[in-house]
């Protein structure tokens, strides 16, 4: 529960330190005292944004800090999920600089604003005039009916299993749009893998092609020249190895009259080898050149395919052609794995819907159950609160597909008057009313979440005397399991508070700023008895507001 709340340079608010007991606290003052301010610094330190212009000095910084009781709540998690450490204790600040720039933190440790807020929702409830707009929300509505239902927990799965269907149904519709795209592509991309496969690339290719176009076209003039090279060497009677062959025994020789001489044998006897060997290589190589047009003709057809290829896909070597071959095979992979994606997806998709669907179900039997309930409940209240006549039902359809909701469209339907037909509760209910069924539903739904705080901003709007009482019952009520804060312009609701806080304004000397204070017994009689007369309180209204004191 809220135990401390202290502010800062805060609109009117120089310096405000309230201490709140617990149970049932009334906050009583005259409009534009400065009890909205309170709340407004309140939502601050609970995660609303900040706005530089609600700093009283503009010199200085704002700090608002408010101090939980954190010790009957279940937060554990909450705390590990963001690898902070729990204390029983809470204290949530938030600064404000005067350059505007906002700091947040939770028992001193710097957090990001979205912690507190996430925080606060467990921790505390305002309901500010303006809630009564969530009655005619659907969210809002469904909260009601699963906190009676006992069904938060299977919302709470349902949701999961929900998104993770949505998320399943975009990554379908992707791969979908995409085997689409891959199928316009697929025949070209087949196409350009079957032409570069049939080309037999290999590195080197075009080089080996080019050399045996060339010998293939000149075989006459190379075979001539072989033939002639390989007499002269070692053809016909007068030919370079005899020559040799008789330089060599001269040498032989004179070879043994100084090693000078022997080596030069030596090196003539190599080239002599060198030369007969050069001459039958000559000669094989002759007799393997021939003149083939049939092979000169399939030779230029590949050479011309492979340089049509290289021109067609611009580049210049085997290699860039063979990466490029490599990437379409790739493409062509991918739309099998495509396929396969999709068929995964499909299957998955089906069974997270039958989950989804089953728990949908599930909370539609919860739902459908909960109502009588929630119905005879909600009337009872309001009969207490002097609407013995109105009606409240819950009407729920069912949607053909799966919502984020479940099957379930769920509508607060309402009448206030005997005859008067059931609608919508904007169509028909007054802001009393409104007011009226919204602390009902508010009180009913604390007792099922368990919050240990709420705070209600002005929840008599539109009411006044018995209901007014009534209000006060119900809210004192409240505060035996919950600790109730209510900002209230009524004698009748101020008079139930356990504990009593006046906001006031005062006049300075360049400024006026607001205070508050907890009113001792005296000072509530004197506040209350002001709240049932105009001006200084009249003797009689004393004596009433004693009376109204003393019953409470």
């Amino acid at each position: 529960m809220l135990t401390h709340l202290y502010i800062h340079n805060f609109a009117l608010i120089d310096e405000m330190d309230v201490t709140f007991p617990g149970n049932l606290t009334v906050i009583t003052g005259e409009t534009g005292a400065g009890k909205s301010i309170f709340l407004e610094a309140l939502g601050l330190v609970l995660g609303n944004r900040a706005d530089v212009a609600a700093l009283q000095n503009k010199t200085k910084k704002c700090i608002i800090e408010a101090t939980f009781n954190a010790q009957t709540l279940s937060l554990h998690s909450f705390f590990t999920e963001h690898e902070l450490d729990f204390e029983n204790t809470l204290v949530l600040r938030r600064e404000i600089s005067a350059e505007g720039k906002s700091r947040s933190f939770l028992n001193d440790t710097p957090v990001a604003l979205n912690v507190l807020k996430l925080l606060s929702e467990k921790l505390i409830d305002i309901h500010s005039q303006h809630q009564t707009l969530l009655l005619n929300q659907t969210n809002f509505q469904l909260q009601i009916v699963d906190a009676f239902a006992e069904s938060l927990d299977v919302f709470k799965n349902y949701k999961l299993n929900f998104n993770h269907h949505t998320k399943l149904n975009t990554t379908l519709t992707t791969l979908t749009q995409q085997e689409t795209q891959a199928k316009k592509e697929l025949d070209y991309y087949q196409f350009l893998f079957n032409e570069l496969n049939e080309a037999d690339i290999k590195q080197g290719s075009l080089k080996t092609l080019e050399e045996e176009s060339n010998t293939l076209e000149n075989a006459e003039t190379i075979k001539i020249n072989l033939l002639n090279v390989a007499n002269a060497i070692n053809g016909g009677d007068i030919n370079i190895l005899s020559n040799l062959s008789q330089l060599k025994q001269q040498l032989n020789t004179i070879s043994k009259y100084g090693s000078n001489y022997a080596e030069f044998l030596s090196r003539l006897s190599s080239t002599y080898i060198e030369l007969k060997e050069l001459a039958t290589d000559l000669e094989d190589a002759e007799g393997a050149v021939n003149y083939d047009t049939k092979k000169l003709e399939t030779v230029n057809l590949k050479l011309d395919k492979l340089n049509r290829l290289l021109k067609k896909h611009n580049v210049k070597s085997e290699e860039e052609l063979l990466t490029i071959k490599t990437d379409i095979e790739n493409k062509l992979s991918q739309f099998s794995s495509i396929e396969t994606q999709i068929e995964k997806t499909k299957k998955e998709l089906a069974q997270v819907k039958a989950t989804s669907t089953k728990l949908a179900t599930d909370l539609t039997k919860l739902r459908t159950k909960s109502l009588t309930t929630i119905e005879t409940k909600v009337k009872n209240i309001l009969t207490n609160l002097s609407m013995p006549n109105a009606i409240f039902k819950i009407d729920i359809q069912q949607t053909p597909e799966l919502t984020i909701n479940g099957f379930d469209q769920v509508k607060f339907l309402f009448s206030a008057n005997k005859g008067a037909p059931l609608n919508e509760l904007h169509k028909v209910a007054s802001g009393g009313e409104l007011s009226r069924l919204m602390l009902t539903l508010k009180s009913l739904l604390a007792e099922k979440k368990q919050l240990p705080t709420i705070i209600f901003d002005e929840i008599d709007t539109g009411v006044s005397g018995d209901v007014a009482d009534k209000i006060g019952t119900i809210l004192l009520n409240m505060g035996s399991t919950l600790q109730v804060i209510t900002i209230t312009h009524l004698p009748q609701m101020a008079s139930k508070g356990h504990h009593h806080l006046f906001v006031y304004k005062k006049d300075g000397a360049n400024k006026t700023s607001s205070f508050i204070k907890q009113l001792t017994q005296e000072e509530r009689i004197t506040e209350i008895a002001k709240m049932l007369s105009t001006g200084n309180p009249t003797p009689a209204a004393l004596v009433n507001a004693k009376d109204l004191l003393s019953v409470n």
